[in-house]
């Protein structure tokens, strides 16, 4: 088992978030399209519009080798990654709601066909920075962060037009479960005696119990401890609203409950399984 922990496979669970996106989108009438979301500066039409450049994006790279734009002089990545979505998304403002929901529904498929070509345990196409910046990652880590995004782009469209979320356990605790492996990089400044543990709790229908251990010299993730070092547990709308910074680490910590070594709990409280 690599420092990420066991393998999980999404790959099944694409078509059916997809299905909930597109039968959100639909239902939309025109006001909603314009209403405001948690991305700053982008309403419903742009978030859509962002995931439409994650479906064509990685099918440019993942499944035609094309390498799209580049790093602009000593551009860091988060830089990067905030100029060419923000200038896609301006792109697609040009685009009807009809003809987004056209691309998504065309594109989607095809992009399903792309994972399934994947060996799971194979490299990463792209690695996942915010679980490691020093090992490469494995497909289904990449392939998994994947899905989180199609899901936290798709919640926070309900959360902008007061739909009732896609949270139930099939779909939501894989999200939770993927974020849960960027618990030792969050960790990764603080060394520990051999076998020392932590431990995240997160509470509800689509939670789990996820622990990571520092042994040779690094965090790695592990079967949950009995005699945690530390302990953080909070609910499933905290956890992936923190892991996304939908809501501040200070409200994180406002809505969880921490004991034991309060670096290791602040730091896992700083937990982010985005680019940022």
């Amino acid at each position: 088992m690599t420092i990420f922990g066991s393998a999980i496979d999404v790959r099944p669970l694409f078509p059916r978030e997809r299905r909930a996106m597109l039968d959100l989108l639909r239902a939309l009438d025109p006001a909603d399209w314009a209403r405001p979301t948690v991305c700053p500066g982008w309403d419903v039409h742009d978030v859509a519009g962002h995931v439409l450049n994650d479906y064509m994006r990685r099918l440019s790279g993942s499944r035609d080798g094309y390498g799209g734009a580049v790093f602009g002089d000593d551009e860091t990545l988060p830089a990067y990654l905030a100029r060419v979505n923000e200038e896609f998304v301006r792109a697609t403002r040009q685009l009807s709601p009809r003809l987004l929901i056209d691309l998504l529904e065309h594109l989607g498929p095809r992009l399903d066909a792309v994972w399934a070509a994947h060996d799971p345990e194979a490299p990463a196409y792209l690695n996942v920075s915010w679980a490691a910046e020093d090992v490469d990652s494995p497909a289904w880590l990449d392939i998994g962060r994947e899905y989180t995004e199609f899901w936290v782009h798709q919640q926070q469209v309900r959360d902008a037009v007061a739909r009732p979320g896609a949270t139930d356990p099939e779909l939501m605790a894989p999200v939770l479960d993927v974020f849960a492996r960027a618990l030792p990089y969050a960790l990764r400044r603080h060394d520990r005696p051999e076998g020392t543990a932590a431990h995240l709790e997160v509470l509800g229908p689509a939670g789990g119990r996820w622990s990571t251990v520092w042994q040779g010299g690094r965090w790695r993730m592990a079967t949950p401890a009995d005699e945690p070092a530390a302990r953080v547990s909070m609910n499933q709308d905290t956890f992936w609203r923190l892991a996304t910074r939908g809501i501040t680490v200070e409200e994180a910590r406002r809505r969880s409950e921490s004991s034991g070594d309060p670096e290791l709990t602040a730091a896992m409280t700083t937990l982010l399984a985005v680019v940022a």
